[in-house]
């Protein structure tokens, strides 16, 4: 591309008077060469790397992951519950012993544990249908990939055409400064042998000058163009990008506009649209969730159980080691005939000797179980039910409308994708024909102004209209294999070139 510039510049500056610089500017283009030669990028190889690169891609790869974590934990949620917990306490004081339930005064550790379980019996099938609205939001987020994926790729396409464009544009620049140096020299020969007059030289040199300025602006075009294309990419900005250049832009195969009606375009990507699918999952998945948030209207069922037990340093066996004392204790009178007699007792009071109930002991002596049935009745609760029921079915017919506008608006694009189509055939015809008349302009003007019978302003417009004719060419003919390739797109879901 810097080939005809770097000669334009050698021929103004004057540099093959400096050996060195010969050497740089010869290394410069060696560079350019070697760089464009090292890594070739093909629109298929492309649309690979972006597929598995793209950050839209990547951020839907992880709503898509968000939805299926959502319905393995609403499947997950039909399993009983089942938690265990573990408690321990130490208290200095008056406090209530955890097994007599009286109060004593004296340091009191103790360890309590359990097993908690719980199931859901009935309630109108609130999980069946939660699962189902998971399923088909997850089914939807899928689709939403595949559009994803899908519009990468067209934009990858569309990017991978800009290139070729402006690439093409720069090669005709590039003619064009050649075309313009070559008539500078022969006019510089013919001012020093006094054929031209000078300004004839002064005039072709103006020209160099704008041709030159628009090679650079064409230049630019595929830098900034080739940039677009690594973003979507995500591709490092110093990291070269070069097209595979097809052979022949006009053996592109191209469809027929018989074989992309607009209508009979819409009917197959109506049938194949991602999104459109995605559009019907979330349709269903709404349509579960109204029945799921129904459900919850109505009584539910549960069923709970519980084992727990208990150990405290407190609770100790109490056993006699000595007789301490005797106390005759009066229990009561007795009479016999006439006489009356009181009947004693000996009470006697031993030293005792406490030990703390072993651990598995207390365990087994304090273990109890428990079996609950309940029944959920909602009778008031601030309307939340009844108003999140309401939303529910509001989201449906929300949902319905998104589809019915995603619709349209795949019926609008299409249409007017076929009406662009047939313009741009159109602008390609005429282009053509410009060019082809400007060609047959050019070629009589440059027998005429090398006889020295046009002047060189004359000849410079003539130059100058085929210029733009082929410019106006190349860019119809890109215009129409997108417009296209737009076509096949909405009706196959895919592009290559």
């Amino acid at each position: 591309m810097l080939s005809l510039q770097l000669l334009y510049f050698w021929n103004v500056m004057k540099l093959s008077k400096y050996p060195g610089c010969i050497l740089a500017i010869c290394l410069l283009f060696a560079n350019i060469v070697a760089t464009k030669a090292q890594d070739s990028w093909s629109l298929q190889r492309s649309i690979d790397y972006a597929l598995a690169n793209n950050i839209d891609i990547r951020q839907q790869v992880v709503q898509k992951r968000l939805a299926e974590l959502t319905l393995h934990q609403s499947k997950m949620a039909r399993i009983p519950t089942l938690s265990a917990g573990l408690n321990g306490s130490y208290a200095n004081g008056r406090n209530i012993d955890p097994n007599t339930n009286t109060f004593i005064t004296s340091a009191v550790t103790s360890y309590n544990g359990g097993l908690t379980a719980g199931a859901n019996v009935f309630s109108f099938f609130y999980q069946q249908n939660t699962i189902a609205a998971n399923k088909y939001n997850y089914q939807a987020q899928d689709k939403l990939l595949e559009k994803a994926k899908n519009d990468v790729a067209f934009n990858i396409a569309t990017a991978f055409l800009q290139i070729l464009l402006n690439t093409e544009q720069v090669h005709i620049s590039e003619v064009q400064v050649k075309l313009t140096l070559d008539n500078l020299a022969n006019t510089k020969k013919l001012v020093i042998a006094g054929s031209v007059p000078e300004s004839n030289q002064a005039d072709l040199e103006a020209q160099l000058a704008t041709d030159s300025v628009n090679l650079v602006n064409a230049q630019n075009q595929v830098i900034q163009s080739t940039l677009q294309m690594k973003a979507l990419l995500n591709l490092s900005f110093d990291q070269p990008y070069v097209p595979q250049i097809p052979d022949n832009i006009a053996e592109i195969p191209l469809p027929r506009l018989d074989e992309v009606d607009p209508e009979m375009v819409y009917s197959a990507a109506n049938s194949n649209n991602p999104l459109i699918k995605a559009d019907q999952l979330l349709i269903k998945s709404s349509e579960r969730s109204y029945s799921a948030y129904r459900a919850q209207m109505y009584p539910s069922l549960s069923v709970s159980g519980q084992a727990y037990s208990l150990y405290s340093n407190s609770a100790k066996n109490g056993e006699p080691v000595s007789i301490k004392g005797v106390q005759s204790v009066d229990v009561g009178t007795v009479k016999i005939g006439a006489d009356e007699y009181t009947v004693k007792n000996n009470v006697y009071e031993y030293n005792m000797k406490y030990t703390v109930i072993p651990f598995n002991d207390q365990l087994s002596n304090n273990f109890k179980q428990t079996f609950g049935v309940a029944l959920n009745i909602p009778i008031l609760n601030g309307w939340t039910y009844r108003t999140n029921t309401q939303k529910a079915k509001l989201n449906i017919e929300t949902q319905r409308l998104t589809m019915e506008k995603d619709n349209q608006k795949l019926r609008q694009d299409i249409y007017t994708a076929h009406a662009n189509a047939v313009s741009a055939l159109q602008k390609f015809y005429a282009a053509s024909r410009g060019v082809d008349a400007s060609q047959k302009a050019y070629d009589f003007a440059t027998k005429r102004f090398d006889l020295g019978l046009m002047n060189t302003i004359d000849y410079i417009t003539t130059q100058s209209k085929l210029f733009n004719a082929q410019i106006n060419k190349v860019s119809a003919q890109y215009d129409y294999i997108f417009k296209m390739k737009l076509l096949e797109f909405y009706r196959d879901q895919k592009i290559a070139l």
